[in-house]
């Protein structure tokens, strides 16, 4: 058998000393300890966080981990030791789509160059890459005593793209994807200081006509999508220059820049109405607005951003005030309509305090049976100086500024209060505002002036729109349970003009729904409105409620409704609202007509 090469063992005979035995193990010792140093130092550096590359004074790799080679995909020949830093940059730069010319090599020379001489100086710094597969990489440059570095690499990815959505966020409207409003009045500002002697600019401010109505009838997913159409819309209408952004709700605003005068501002504006008057398909459903612009132009109608967008808001009253679906350019004489808002507003206020409010009732009338079933409580407003204000003028206001909660409270408990001294078979319907849905406990409201009057649950009807349930319809409902269960009646008003009626029905049991007068004025014309009218009337009563058809003001009206089988109805024809002392009056006079010869026929 052959011998083996490996070293003997040494024996006691040996010429070899004790000492260099034990040199000998000492050295067995520190090599294998160095190896396992160097297992766990590469165990460790291949299990870091971040990517690490470290090269000499000759601009030679000296070691990198696998999160490196990673990073940069480089193939394990460029990832041994010795490795000249310039190849690893060529491959790199290759890979990332510019050819190795020439020309490229020498500009990545002179960048060593120039890499190597910042080093030397000890400088660390830090530089971003953003690499083609996408990934984002900080790269933090260390230089060592011998003149040499270490490149350590963070994946910095998702903290950069999560850091840019939050500043996206913080300036766009993520519905629409367009400029919010703090982005916008940051883009008028730098464009107004950044304007050349003699330039014009026009702020245009766009109200979208009846989305209100796409929201009630269609529900919030299909107003959603006819914001996003909108900006669509708005976008491609403008050139490079322009800007556009979302103030909130249905309001937008537009930076039209350079422009050679009121005209040009007119004609994008114009051209604009025209664009969102157009019909919208959204969700499988037609849906159609339109849109109100007030413009404003520097330098003649302001020179900063907050005088821009409130003359451009002042000449956007203007024209909602005279019809909406136009544009209107501001004018000096528009602050008085604005004015005069504001003045409406803080006389709506004092009224309420002086008492200046009433209610009128209006009877509702049982055709059929010749009897009136009670009266629905309308508000009022004279005004001491304009006169008598229509509801459709101050309702609005109250609700945009909160006076709506106070002024429910109050008619409440004046209807229940009027209701109380009437004939006990008659009842008193009080109309309820979807903002009081939203911020008052409507039931204890109700309890407290059920108590204080001493009229009976049974007689109060409690009447609230479609759009109340469609904007808040889980709290609503709750409401409505505590309601019932207090025994008052509650009324659908305006029954056939929301989103989704019939599934309204099937959550809730009303005792009465009343059936829009927009269906009953053009029964004479309209062969669907009165077979609308009929089904309506044949689903109330198939499901125990009773209809009420609003808006009767002629004999016509009366007996085309009557011929679908609703009975109940209230309307001109049978008495104006009026104030409460001459209820009496005014259901003796509905009797009398019911009772004549010519409603018999």
């Amino acid at each position: 058998m052959a011998r083996s090469h490996l070293p003997q063992p040494v024996s006691a005979n040996s010429d070899r000393t004790p000492g260099a035995t034990i040199d000998a193990q000492k050295l067995m010792e520190h090599t294998q300890h160095l190896a396992r140093l160097n297992s766990w130092f590469e165990v460790a550096l291949n299990n870091m966080a971040r990517g690490l590359s470290m090269f000499d004074a000759d601009r030679n790799l000296i070691v990198c981990n696998s999160l490196y080679r990673e990073f940069y995909e480089l193939p394990e020949e460029l990832t041994v030791p010795g490795t000249p830093f310039s190849k690893i940059l060529a491959y790199h730069t290759a890979k990332e789509g510019t050819a190795n010319s020439l020309q490229e090599l020498r500009r990545q020379q002179q960048w060593i160059e120039q890499h190597a001489q910042e080093l030397q100086h000890g400088k660390t710094f830090t530089h971003t890459q953003h690499l083609k597969n996408g990934r984002i990489i900080l790269v933090t440059n260390q230089p060592l005593t011998d003149g040499g570095w270490v490149d350590i690499q963070e994946d910095v990815t998702e903290k950069t793209l999560a850091q840019e959505r939050i500043e996206w966020l913080a300036r766009h409207c993520p519905l629409t994807e367009i400029a919010n409003r703090f982005h916008l009045r940051e883009r008028l500002e730098e464009e107004l200081l950044n304007m050349k002697p003699n330039a014009q600019l026009a702020v245009h401010l766009v109200d979208l006509d009846y989305f209100k109505h796409v929201n009630d009838t269609l529900g919030h997913a299909a107003g959603d999508a006819v914001l996003k159409a909108v900006a669509k819309r708005v976008r491609s209408t403008l050139r490079d220059g322009d800007f556009v952004g979302r103030l909130g709700g249905d309001e937008f605003a537009i930076i039209q820049t350079d422009i050679s005068g009121p005209e040009q501002a007119s004609s994008l504006a114009q051209r604009l109405v025209s664009i969102l008057n157009a019909p919208y398909r959204v969700l499988g459903s037609d849906a159609g607005i339109g849109a109100s612009i007030g413009i404003a132009i520097t330098p003649d109608h302001g020179v900063d951003a907050d005088t821009l967008l409130r003359r451009a808001d002042t000449a956007l009253y203007r024209v909602k005030s005279c019809g909406r679906g136009s544009t209107c350019v501001y004018k000096p004489e528009d602050e008085k309509l604005a004015h005069e808002r504001i003045e409406l507003q803080a006389d709506l206020g004092e009224a309420l305090k002086r008492r200046e409010l009433s209610l009128h009732y209006q009877p509702i009338v049982d055709v059929k049976l010749g009897t009136v079933t009670g009266c629905e409580a309308l508000m009022r407003w004279k005004h001491p100086k304009l006169g008598m204000v229509p509801p459709s003028t101050f309702i609005p206001i109250a609700e945009r500024s909160g006076l709506i909660q106070a002024m429910g409270d109050w008619a409440l408990n004046q209807a229940c209060q009027d209701a109380a001294g009437w004939r006990p078979d008659l009842k008193v319907a009080v109309n309820f505002s979807a903002v009081q849905f939203e911020y008052g406990d409507l039931p204890h409201l109700v309890q407290v002036a059920l108590e204080r009057s001493g009229l009976e649950a049974a007689r109060l009807e409690i009447e609230i729109t479609e759009s109340a349930l469609l904007r808040y319809e889980t709290r609503t409902l709750d409401a409505l349970e505590r309601l019932r269960a207090l025994g008052v009646r509650l009324v659908l008003d305006d029954f056939g003009t929301g989103f989704a009626s019939l599934n309204y029905l099937r959550n809730f049991t009303f005792d009465k729904i009343k059936i829009d007068r927009s269906f009953v004025s053009d029964m004479a014309a309209r062969r669907d409105c009165v077979a609308i009218v009929g089904a309506v009337t044949g689903l109330a009563r198939t499901l125990g409620i009773g209809p009420v058809a609003e808006g009767i003001e002629g004999l016509e009206q009366l007996k085309g409704v009557a011929a679908t089988g609703c009975q109940e109805m209230q309307g001109f024809y049978f008495s104006k609202p009026v104030p409460a002392g001459e209820v009496e009056k005014a259901v003796a006079q509905c009797l009398a007509k019911l009772s004549s010869e010519t409603l018999a026929d």
